[in-house]
């Protein structure tokens, strides 16, 4: 058996109580389920007086409704939520005349169970006010552009939604969920929000959405922790997009790690020490490099990753941590990323330079461009750590020779 719910509401900002300036990462869903929004219709408009409203019966849905209106006939679902704003209301047509809406039909109600919580496209970046966040050089690979395990996921105010979770995790974790206006960032809070009669109908799936209320705790920064659902963010994304990657203008395109589709631009990944900061570092090269003029279209994304390890060509169960600098720009035909491959040569000459001080013990660039006809790679190591690397491959090599060497006498078996 199914339920029908319409209850009102008291709407208060939930970023009123944020600090003035925080490190988080807000996330906020684009689409809703907004009675007043024309896109939810059949008919790209939102229904008058003279209308039949068709909610198809078997569809789970919470609509949020923030004006009156005048309907002549309604079905309803058998399980939903009509969250009313105050002055909101539903009323019988009286059969008066009601301008621009001279002939009614019957106007459905858009199926919004395929909207999935791992599309990038439904997602956009805030900041703490709210405010869409203005685009700048620096950008997100594909999967963190959906929320990442330390990020604040908000739900806009006045608006109710239906997010599909389907994931290959069993637990999304969050720092935070802000909805209806209301900042769940305890795990106590968010349970009691999951009790009430909202949280079955705006979630579905088999991903469960866990808040910790806690942030990255590591100043070298975290990784996303969206790998697993890899796939399916690619999945999404191209599907979005015609199913199918864009011909790159380079010949072998870079694939940086967390990202759909290869690039033309140069990559840079970053061997570090404990004394690394990831976002202090990260303003460094906006504020030295990327501010720089001749710079203006090349965007840069930076965050830690984990990348699989081989040995003899056998893929190691352990993946090690790196900082990974993808850059891009907006150059077309045989100039495509040759301004992303003069920042990444000037940060390495700076590595080579301030790498230690900084706590980057090592680093190693890969370009492709529309002028290269494969990729060109290069890396640095800073002094003291690649002493430190090659008397650790010469003991490696010795311990190796000794145990053949036991193995051919007859002691090792």
């Amino acid at each position: 058996a199914g339920s029908q719910c319409l209850r009102r509401t008291g709407l208060n900002c939930f970023f009123c109580s944020l600090p003035a300036a925080t490190a988080a990462v807000y996330k906020q869903w684009i689409p809703n389920t907004n009675f007043e929004t024309a896109s939810n219709w059949d008919k790209g408009r939102v229904p008058c007086a003279r209308d039949v409203v068709h909610f198809e019966k078997d569809k789970v849905v919470s609509v949020f409704v923030r004006s009156p209106h005048v309907l002549t006939n309604m079905y309803l679902p058998l399980n939903g939520e009509f969250v009313l704003a105050a002055g909101a209301a539903f009323t019988a047509f009286d059969g008066s005349w009601d301008p621009g809406c001279d002939s009614g039909g019957t106007v459905r109600f858009a199926d919004a169970e395929h909207r999935a919580w791992f599309d990038p496209t439904l997602w956009q970046d805030v900041l703490p006010s709210g405010e869409l966040k203005p685009s700048g050089p620096i950008f997100s690979v594909d999967e963190e552009r959906v929320p990442c395990r330390y990020d604040d996921v908000v739900f806009q105010p006045e608006t109710s939604f239906r997010v599909n979770t389907d994931s290959s995790q069993s637990v999304i974790h969050l720092r935070s969920i802000a909805v209806m206006g209301q900042e769940l960032n305890t795990p106590s809070s968010w349970a009691g929000y999951l009790r009430g009669p909202s949280a079955p109908l705006q979630f579905h799936g088999n991903g469960t959405l866990q808040v910790t209320g806690t942030g990255c705790p590591d100043k070298s920064g975290c990784a996303c922790g969206n790998a697993l659902d890899g796939p399916r963010i690619c999945a999404a994304l191209l599907r979005a997009s015609g199913r199918q990657c864009p011909e790159p203008a380079c010949q072998s395109p870079l694939q940086p790690l967390g990202h759909c589709c290869g690039v033309c631009g140069a990559t840079i990944n970053l061997d570090f020490t404990p004394d690394f900061d990831l976002q202090s570092y990260q303003d460094r090269l906006v504020q030295e490099l990327l501010s720089q003029p001749k710079y203006a279209g090349v965007k840069m994304a930076i965050s830690k990753v984990h990348k699989a390890q081989t040995f003899l060509g056998i893929m190691s169960r352990s993946a090690t941590p790196l900082i990974q600098i993808v850059l891009i720009d907006d150059r077309a035909g045989a100039q495509a990323g040759t301004a992303a491959e003069q920042l990444a040569a000037d940060i390495m000459e700076s590595i080579a330079e301030h790498g230690e001080a900084l706590g980057i013990s090592s680093g190693k660039m890969e370009v492709a461009t529309g002028s290269t006809a494969s990729r060109q790679v290069g890396s640095h190591p800073v002094s003291r750590i690649a002493a430190g690397t090659v008397m650790g491959l010469l003991f490696s090599l010795l311990l190796l020779g000794g145990i053949l060497f036991l193995y051919r006498k007859g002691k090792l078996r």
